[in-house]
C-alpha cells in the first residue's frame, strides 16, 4: 500500500506502518478498544506519532466508524495538536520515571473523560521506568477505569516488564523504507526531493532526524563533522582532541535548546504566580523556582547524553559503509557522499578491525547510559578508534 496515496487523514504521517495501521484502525471503528497497548519499534519507526493517532481515532467525531481518524473533525485536530483534554501525552525530562510521576498519571486515570469518548494517557519511553516503579503502575493496567485507555511506548517489548507486557496488547511498528520516509518529507514538508531522499538516507529512515537534517543547515554541519572525525584519527592526541570535540559538539546542541527551554519556563512559572520579569522572588515561593532550576539541571544533563547518543550512532554509519565495502555486501552506503574516503579506510583495514570499532562505539553508548563521565568515555572510544599501530602508543 501507497502511504502517499491510501493512507489519509491522521494515518497520513505513518509511512511503512501497513499492518500495525490496519490493526489500530479496526480498534477504532469497533469503538470497544483494549485497555492497554504496547506500542514497540526501534528509534525513527513513528511510536509517538502512531499513539497519537491512535489516540485521534479512538476520540474522532466522525458520524461513520468507518471514518474514525478523519484528521478533520475538532477532535483528531486538537489530540494532534496536543490540546485535547482527555488525551495526555507523558514524557519525563529524567533519566528515569519517579515513583511520584506515576503516581499522579494513575489519579488522572480515574477521571472520566471531560469532552471525548475515552480518556488516553500515552507513556513516552516506557523503558525508562524501573521496576519499582513500574510495579506501582501495574495495578492501574490490571483493573483500570472503563474509560481509560493506557498506551506505553518502549523500542521492544523487552524492554518493559513481562507483567505489564502480558497485559498490553502489542502494536509493532517497523523502519519505514528510505524512499517512503522522503516521499513523507516532500509531500509534508514541502522539501526537493534531492533534499528529502539525503536527509532520508543519511537519517537510516529516522523521520524526525530527517526532518531536522533537511530544514537545519546547523544540524547537517555537526552530523558531517561528526561522521567525519574517523580520517583525523593518527595518534592517541588526535583522539583525545576528537574526543572534546564531539564532546562540544553535542553540548552545544543540547545546551541551546535546554536554555530557551528553561528561560520559557521560568518566564511561564512567573506569569502563573503573578510576578513580573524583574520582581524579586517572594521567600514562600522560592521553593517552587529551586524546583524548576533542579528540573532544568536534570534535563541539561539528559540533553547531553541523548546528544552525544545521536552523534555516536551518526559515527556507527561511518563504519557500517566501511564494513559494507570489506564485504561486498551491494548495499547502499548511508555517507555515499564519503564513498572515495570510506573506500580507502576498507582498502587499509580488516572486516574484523571494523568489527572491533564498532563495538568500540557500542560500548561507549552503554557507558554514557551508565552515566560515566562523557569526556572520559569519548576518550575511551576514539583510543579504540585509532589505526591499528597507534593503539598502543601513549607519547602522542
Amino acid at each position: 500500500m501507497s502511504a502517499a496515496v491510501e493512507l489519509t487523514g491522521v494515518w497520513a504521517d505513518l509511512p511503512g506502518q501497513d499492518a500495525a495501521i490496519d490493526a489500530l484502525q479496526r480498534a477504532a471503528t469497533l469503538g470497544a478498544p483494549a485497555h492497554a497497548w504496547l506500542f514497540t519499534g526501534p528509534p525513527g519507526s513513528g511510536r509517538s506519532n502512531a499513539a497519537r493517532a491512535f489516540a485521534a481515532a479512538l476520540q474522532c467525531d466522525a458520524p461513520d466508524p468507518q471514518d474514525r481518524g478523519c484528521g478533520q473533525c475538532h477532535a483528531c485536530r486538537t489530540v494532534m495538536a496536543g490540546t485535547h483534554p482527555d488525551v495526555s501525552l507523558i514524557a519525563t525530562e529524567k533519566v528515569t520515571y519517579q515513583i511520584v510521576d506515576v503516581r499522579e498519571l494513575i489519579t488522572r486515570a480515574q477521571d472520566r473523560p471531560s469532552a471525548g469518548k475515552w480518556r488516553v494517557i500515552i507513556v513516552e519511553d516506557a523503558d525508562r521506568m524501573t521496576e519499582r516503579t513500574t510495579n506501582v503502575l501495574l495495578k492501574s493496567i490490571e483493573e483500570p477505569p472503563p474509560h481509560t485507555v493506557w498506551i506505553l511506548c518502549a523500542p521492544s517489548p523487552a524492554d518493559v516488564l513481562v507483567t505489564i507486557r502480558s497485559r498490553c496488547r502489542p502494536i509493532s511498528l517497523g523502519v519505514p523504507s528510505r524512499e517512503a520516509v522522503a516521499e513523507l518529507l516532500v509531500r509534508r514538508d514541502g522539501l526537493t526531493a534531492e533534499q528529502a531522499d539525503f536527509a532520508a538516507r543519511v537519517s537510516q529512515s529516522h523521520i524526525g532526524i530527517a526532518r531536522r537534517l533537511a530544514r537545519d543547515e546547523g544540524a547537517r554541519l555537526r552530523r558531517d563533522r561528526t561522521v567525519k572525525l574517523p580520517l583525523r584519527l593518527q595518534s592517541v592526541s588526535d583522539a583525545v582532541v576528537a574526543a572534546g570535540d564531539l564532546v562540544k559538539l553535542s553540548t552545544e546542541e543540547s545546551t541551546a535548546s535546554a536554555e530557551a527551554r528553561a528561560t520559557a519556563d521560568t518566564a511561564a512559572l512567573r506569569e502563573s504566580l503573578g510576578l513580573d520579569s524583574d520582581s524579586p522572588i517572594p521567600p514562600q515561593l522560592r521553593s517552587q523556582f529551586k524546583a524548576l532550576e533542579e528540573l532544568n539541571k536534570r534535563r541539561a544533563k539528559r540533553g547531553v547524553n541523548d546528544s552525544l547518543d545521536r552523534a555516536l550512532i551518526d559515527l556507527t554509519t561511518f563504519y557500517r559503509d566501511v564494513l559494507t565495502l570489506q564485504l561486498a555486501t551491494g548495499s547502499e552506503l548511508v555517507n555515499d557522499y564519503l564513498a572515495r574516503e570510506l573506500a580507502t579506510v576498507a582498502h587499509r583495514t580488516t572486516a574484523e578491525q571494523t568489527l572491533a570499532r564498532i563495538d568500540y562505539i557500542s560500548e561507549a553508548r552503554r557507558r554514557i547510559t551508565a552515566n560515566v563521565q562523557p569526556l572520559l568515555a569519548m576518550e575511551a572510544m576514539m583510543a579504540g578508534l585509532l589505526p591499528a599501530r597507534n593503539q598502543g602508543d601513549t607519547t602522542a
